[in-house]
């Protein structure tokens, strides 16, 4: 049986994830885990995250998950979720600039607050609620129709350093990054755990994935 394991740093909604997960591939064994060795034994890890990055780095760095992530990083499929999307890049503007895991180039920035939609209604701040995700090719997304809506809570978003590590963007109301794919690791900004049909089927792709492209 395969197993994946849901990163436990004190932060993130993991049993929705674990649940979520469990319904999307019943034969895989799910596991919410917060020891280095369970991590590493795992087939494959989900990095979730809600909250300021700041405590995130924090609490990774105090319990030494951060390098257990950076190990992952290397070795087998890594899904990073909203803030662990975000805390896998360099640096974020977040908590007067705070400093990430560095695995993927880039950096977390602020929406724009004066951002106006198409009728010149300026924007919510956080971005919140059902949006369309404009797909790039990756496994991730087989059987995944393009530009379904994915469910988003952030007021960050992530800005790589190379184009050729994005794998969805989202329109807010400029196109931003809102998936990254590195080797063998996929990011998202968006809760696939709370985007029903299609985020289930995200999830079940990722539960199949062997990390390659």
């Amino acid at each position: 049986m395969s197993s994946v394991a849901v990163i436990d740093y004190g932060m993130g909604n993991l049993h929705s994830i674990a649940k979520a997960l469990q319904y999307a591939a019943p034969e895989v064994k799910v596991q919410i885990a917060s020891d280095a060795d369970a991590i590493l034994r795992a087939d494959r890890v989900v990095f979730p995250g809600v909250g300021a990055i700041r405590d995130c780095m924090q609490a990774l760095n105090e319990s030494g998950l951060s390098a257990v992530i950076q190990n992952v990083a290397k070795t087998k499929p890594l899904l990073g979720i909203c803030l662990g999307m975000q805390a896998l890049l360099t640096d974020s503007e977040e908590n007067d600039q705070t400093e990430c895991l560095g695995i993927v180039s880039g950096h977390v920035v602020h929406f724009p607050e004066s951002s106006k939609d198409s009728d010149g209604n300026i924007l919510k701040i956080p971005h919140m609620g059902w949006n369309q995700v404009h797909q790039l090719k990756h496994p991730l997304w087989d059987n995944i129709p393009q530009d379904s809506r994915f469910y988003f809570v952030h007021s960050y978003y992530a800005r790589p350093d190379v184009v050729s590590v994005v794998a969805a963007t989202t329109d807010y109301p400029d196109a931003f990054a809102c998936a990254l794919a590195q080797d063998n690791i996929f990011a998202v900004q968006f809760h696939p755990e709370k985007s029903q049909t299609a985020g289930l089927q995200l999830l079940k792709n990722f539960l199949h994935w062997d990390g390659q492209v």
